[in-house]
């Protein structure tokens, strides 16, 4: 299984998003719980989905308090369908009030990622091609909508503008041609980093095979023209083809012969998933006296 890419970063994330939530107080939980208030709460899919961000809602929960105990019923990556317990909470029912929806939109949002990209993968499901990701992200939220996408069964594209060169259109205008930018990348990258070109026509295809581009993205191709230039191509470079992308696309788009096809409709526009917590009984914990 996939593991959870704890990091400072997402630690200032679960912070950001409980104090937008919270400011200075959850005036409504303060007003009508006591403090020494204990349940037990579940966590359920309302539908079939991919479950991801279990850790994370159990990270929320340990920021408020470490008095929650928060035990997964499933795994991140994993299948369920609609009425099964993904978790179940225990401890104080303030925090469990509390941290409530920061934990339900960091899990609806991921496994609604995981759940699409699972559907997309799954049409292209026994053909030589791989899904891919892009950049396309949420501000801040990139490390988790990648996490995500990979428990659907995707793959991840570069990380960001540091992991890797992608000669695109408006870099190409700045330069001037295909092969003074390759050539350029070549002296300055380092020889660890793979290059990749976008083309939008055959004729920039062979310029960027003729100057040995790794990697050739075809922004916005036509599935006969993503054939022709597999044809073209003959194994010289990896191809990458991108652009209006869709569930009813996909498996004519793999059958041209590209190695992967990129979408950044994973992220942007995968829908959120249901799923909703529960409180299921609570009881009064004795307070002791002081001695």
């Amino acid at each position: 299984m996939d593991a959870f890419p704890a990091t400072p970063q997402i630690e200032r994330l679960i912070d950001l998003a409980l104090e937008e939530d919270i400011g200075s107080g959850d005036v409504t939980t303060q007003a009508l719980i006591p403090p020494n208030l204990q349940g037990e709460a579940q966590i359920r899919a309302k539908e079939t989905l991919v479950v991801a961000g279990l850790p994370l809602a159990a990270r929320v929960f340990y920021r408020l308090t470490r008095e929650v105990q928060f035990s997964p019923a499933v795994q991140d990556g994993q299948e369920v369908e609609a009425g099964a317990v993904l978790a179940i909470l225990t401890g104080p029912v303030p925090p469990i009030l509390t941290g409530e929806r920061v934990a339900l939109n960091f899990l609806q949002h991921l496994s609604g990622i995981a759940t699409f990209t699972k559907k997309m993968v799954e049409a292209v499901a026994f053909m030589p091609v791989a899904l891919v990701d892009t950049r396309k992200t949420t501000p801040g939220w990139r490390v988790l909508e990648k996490y995500a996408v990979r428990l659907g069964g995707g793959r991840n594209h570069r990380g960001g503008l540091f992991d890797g060169v992608l000669i695109k259109n408006n870099h190409l205008i700045a330069i001037g041609s295909i092969t003074e930018a390759v050539r350029r990348a070549r002296k300055a990258a380092p020889h660890t980093l793979k290059i990749e070109v976008e083309v939008t026509s055959l004729a920039e295809l062979e310029e960027a095979l003729n100057i040995g581009a790794d990697i050739i993205l075809l922004d916005n191709m036509s599935d006969a023209d993503l054939a022709k230039a597999a044809d073209l191509t003959l194994g010289r470079a990896l191809l990458e083809a991108s652009g209006s992308m869709t569930l009813e696309r996909l498996p004519q788009a793999a059958a041209t012969r590209v190695n992967f096809i990129s979408m950044g409709a994973l992220t942007h526009s995968a829908p959120a998933v249901d799923i909703h917590l529960r409180l299921l009984k609570t009881w009064s914990q004795e307070v002791e006296e002081g001695g």
